[in-house]
């Protein structure tokens, strides 16, 4: 018999995050496609970026049909976060006649991600951007596949921040703060510094 869970943020209602997710408005729209492999998955930070974002919306899948309606939505730009050859380091918006970002970044693994983009070529065909400077992930519990690597929402956070600066969404993190310390308080400080230090 499965616990009960929270409808919003799919956590058992004991922990459920909803209380510390933000609200948070900005220019640019955010649209993550996530592979259907991370939907359940106990650390699902993409469905965080998603509920704590105004102009943000969670689309699960491999394929998806509507790619071009959703490209075409006018006063937007669409661009894929992703990093590789060619892609641009995102830079801060100019003035206020620049077109803001549809920004699509895909979720999955490394692998799964790069599936997506194989899957739909829509989104294989669009100009990918990247983050400069990446710091170190805040995702304790994965062994990050190489430096740089981030969690969904992190590199949300991180690309948001560059775009919108001045403001800060940093505000994104706290549900992700708390979800990674639940998890290490539930295997418990000992068994966590063995395996992820």
């Amino acid at each position: 018999m499965s616990r009960p869970r929270c409808e919003r943020c799919l956590r058992p209602l004991d922990h459920c995050l909803c209380p510390l997710i933000p609200s948070l408005d900005s220019r640019t729209r955010v649209v993550v496609l996530q592979h259907p492999s991370e939907a359940s998955h106990a650390l699902n930070t993409a469905r965080l970026a998603a509920l704590g974002l105004v102009n943000a919306e969670l689309r699960v899948g491999e394929v998806f049909d509507d790619l071009e309606l959703l490209l075409a939505i006018s006063g937007y730009r669409p661009v894929v976060l992703f990093p590789g050859d060619g892609a641009g380091v995102l830079q801060a918006y100019g003035g206020g006649d620049e077109l803001p970002l549809l920004l699509i970044v895909p979720d999955g693994t490394w692998r799964k991600a790069r599936k997506l983009l194989y899957l739909n070529p829509l989104l294989a065909a669009l100009p990918r951007v990247t983050l400069g400077e990446v710091g170190a992930s805040r995702y304790r519990l994965r062994k990050a596949p190489g430096e740089g690597a981030l969690s969904t929402v992190e590199a949300v956070v991180g690309a948001l921040n560059v775009l919108e600066s001045p403001l800060c969404f940093d505000g994104l993190l706290k549900p992700f703060d708390a979800l990674i310390e639940g998890q290490i308080r539930a295997m418990g400080r000992e068994t966590f510094e063995r395996n992820h230090r």
